[in-house]
């Protein structure tokens, strides 16, 4: 998502989103291409987090259309009740021609998952999404009594932990481009446990799209798609590219105008997420500091209300906002807020409670009122404290809204998240220097706001 987009006129406006791993992104850039040759805007908001993070963004109007899986959909999303789709508005495409089934892969000497049952010694690495799914680790266990107590892993990283030997078998999607290119073996379903897992495109009713997307119907082979996926992988191929050439050989577009990388927009998305969640943590924490500095009885039960919000991961603090606020920048803000507001609430308190009491005694002898003394003695001398409770606030929101792309806020950790379904770590550090560099710039920011708003006489001692 970029930091500024426009609504050009009366033209509509076609929200596309995608999963978190190669293949989405590809067939999602594919949705995109078509619907902008028919003369739709296309807002993409790729790198969503799983299945459940689409579906919830779709079900709530955050994304208009992204692809699924027919197997997923019924049985993960529906529990095999499809009247609900109908209640809940959404629609099916035709199938796009591959079946990209779940099953299990190992490097070589097994051929079904049946034979996992007498191999006990073997380590398995599965994916967060695969290890908790209706259709995944937990249940495939019980229709094969499998013994194997699975690690949980990544899914871009567990093919390279497969071929350093530091796992045996993990969870795949048969059009992995990574299976072929390393010569793994698929073991076989002997017991038909997987529903089939036809690609099509999830979508909202009512768009009138049906026509437009209805061209990928029945164009893309198994063989096809792995090949895609093998060329974003091992060829460092861009997913506009890929699914563009795909889209033009078989004469379902006639040119594609490539997007150039927008760098810029990404790191102003990402001071955008950062400063504005941190503008609010100032203008709630500081005001509420004062207040808990004046009735400290309660000042306790506030910042160890704080400090709790502050123990839930960043992931999963992003998980709940989505029920509550859909996906996109404003749940990351809201997030980063509640992140932001321990650090400046808590050096606040401490730096007013820090002041000698002598002085304290002395204001008071002068005939200064409360406010008096705040401006004039208290909050000067508990200024640098206060900076330093923003400072520190600053810099984990530098951090943690790398996070914020796994629900569509964009940012440089559009960059992170792809470069970690790609295992491509070029691709990992061109966000994460960034980051790590504006969290720096930061830190001597504020160390010269500090210097430049200290009285001089303290700025001397």
């Amino acid at each position: 998502m970029s930091f500024i987009s426009w609504n050009c006129g009366a033209q509509k406006v076609i929200r596309v989103g995608s999963k978190h791993f190669t293949e989405g992104y590809i067939l999602s850039e594919m949705i995109s291409q078509v619907l902008e040759s028919k003369g739709y805007i296309v807002e993409r908001r790729f790198n969503l987090g799983g299945t459940m993070v689409c579906f919830e963004a779709l079900k709530k109007g955050e994304i208009d259309i992204y692809p699924e899986y027919t197997g997923t959909i019924t049985k993960e999303i529906l529990r095999s009740d499809l009247n609900v789709l109908e209640k809940l508005g959404l629609s099916i495409s035709k199938p796009y021609g591959f079946n990209n089934t779940y099953s299990l892969v190992v490097k070589s000497g097994l051929k079904t998952i049946s034979e996992l049952k007498d191999h006990p010694e073997l380590k398995a690495g599965i994916s967060y999404e695969f290890l908790k799914r209706q259709d995944g680790w937990e249940a495939l266990v019980k229709a094969y009594g499998l013994p194997q107590q699975p690690t949980a892993l990544e899914h871009g990283l567990a093919y390279q932990a497969l071929m350093e030997n530091k796992i045996d078998i993990t969870d795949c999607y048969s059009t992995d481009g990574e299976i072929s290119v390393n010569k793994l073996v698929v073991l076989e379903d002997d017991k038909n446990f997987f529903p089939k897992y036809e690609a099509v495109s999830f979508y909202r009713s009512g768009l009138d799209i049906a026509e437009v997307i209805d061209q990928l119907s029945g164009r893309i082979t198994e063989a096809e798609m792995s090949s895609m996926n093998a060329d974003a992988i091992y060829g460092k191929k861009s997913f506009e590219s890929i699914a563009s050439e795909f889209l033009m050989k078989e004469g379902i577009v006639d040119s594609v105008t490539m997007k150039s990388d927008d760098f810029f927009n990404k790191i102003l998305q990402h001071l955008y997420l950062t400063f504005t969640a941190l503008i609010l943590a100032i203008i709630i924490a500081i005001p509420l500091g004062i207040v808990l500095y004046w009735n400290s009885k309660f000042a306790n039960f506030f910042l160890y209300i704080a400090g709790l919000l502050q123990t839930i991961p960043t992931i999963a603090l992003l998980a709940i906002m989505i029920p509550l606020f859909g996906i996109g920048a404003f749940p990351a803000i809201v997030a980063l807020f509640l992140y932001a507001i321990l650090p400046i609430l808590r050096n606040t308190v401490n730096g007013l409670r820090s002041i000698d009491p002598l002085l304290k005694e002395i204001a008071a002898s002068l005939g200064m009122s409360r406010s008096q003394a705040l401006r004039f003695v208290d909050w000067p001398l508990a200024l640098p404290t206060i900076l330093t409770g923003i400072r520190i606030a600053a810099v984990i929101n530098v951090g943690t809204a790398t996070l914020a792309a796994f629900i569509g806020a964009g940012g440089l950790g559009e960059y992170i998240v792809t470069g970690l379904a790609l295992n491509n770590t070029q691709m990992i550090l061109k966000g994460a220097i960034p980051a790590a560099v504006l969290a720096l710039l930061i830190e001597l920011i504020f160390e010269l706001i500090e210097r430049r708003l200290m009285p001089a006489h303290l700025r001397k001692r």
